[in-house]
């Protein structure tokens, strides 16, 4: 090995060259363990069989989360539904829908309507706003087996804007359950010929997550597609609803 030019060292000489340095702990980033959902409750609440089956639990999303999820929800000032890919998820929304998405609601779900949901994807839709045309009777297609809704909205007040689950889609009379948006209630129910809802029109903020397990990634890559053309439609021009 040829020497070091003069001044060059291969190692620190000096009083405490005999020491090693400390060595650089790695920062760790600690979580705080959350559970955004009252799976207890949900578990409790009986599902109702006839004419179709569904279940609504009140609280389902935690009381001393709510604050954080209804901060972090996206902001959304066109009507229809979007997804989760064309609004701003971060945060406590974000983490919330990592959660709604996971094995532990899944197999909450896949019990309760006695279904095996192992192998059926997901796809999420989110919606801030409603439109007067919004509500009318109808039923899910086909493609999707549960659906699942989760209201973000404070307690409400409106006549209008409450979903109704329904024997016929002849009128919205025609009660079987009433649903008000109220923050952290869920509705779901199985997709069936029969499970028809709708709501009275009601025009201004409504915040709502819906989460469908469906038939196969076909679907899902065809929905998300559609209502990203829509979103971007709205966003192109500011007319659109």
């Amino acid at each position: 090995m040829p020497p070091l030019p003069k001044g060059f060292s291969l190692g620190y000489e000096g009083p405490f060259s005999g020491i090693s340095a400390p060595k650089t702990r790695r920062r760790r980033t600690i979580r705080p363990i959350m559970s955004y959902f009252d799976l207890e409750s949900f578990a409790a609440t009986p599902l109702v069989t006839e004419p179709f089956p569904y279940l609504i639990v009140p609280g389902f999303l935690k009381a001393d989360v709510r604050a954080a999820v209804a901060k972090d929800y996206p902001e959304i000032a066109k009507p229809g539904s979007f997804p989760t890919s064309e609004v701003n998820c971060a945060g406590h929304f974000k983490s919330m829908l990592e959660e709604l998405e996971g094995p532990a609601v899944r197999a909450a779900f896949a019990e309760k309507f006695d279904i095996d949901l192992t192998e059926l994807p997901t796809m999420v839709t989110v919606r801030g706003q409603a439109r007067a045309k919004d509500g009318r009777i109808h039923t899910d297609s086909k493609s999707k087996v549960i659906t699942v809704l989760l209201y973000m909205n404070g307690q409400w007040e409106a006549p209008g804007g409450r979903l109704r689950l329904l024997r016929s889609a002849d009128s919205l009379d025609d009660v079987i359950a009433e649903v008000p948006p109220d923050e952290g209630t869920l509705l779901a129910f199985l997709v069936t010929p029969n499970s028809w809802h709708g709501h009275q029109p009601f025009v201004g903020p409504r915040r709502v997550i819906q989460l469908n397990w469906v038939t196969g990634e076909d679907v899902v890559r065809h929905e998300q597609a559609r209502h990203r053309f829509s979103a971007r439609m709205k966003k192109i021009l500011p007319w659109a609803s």
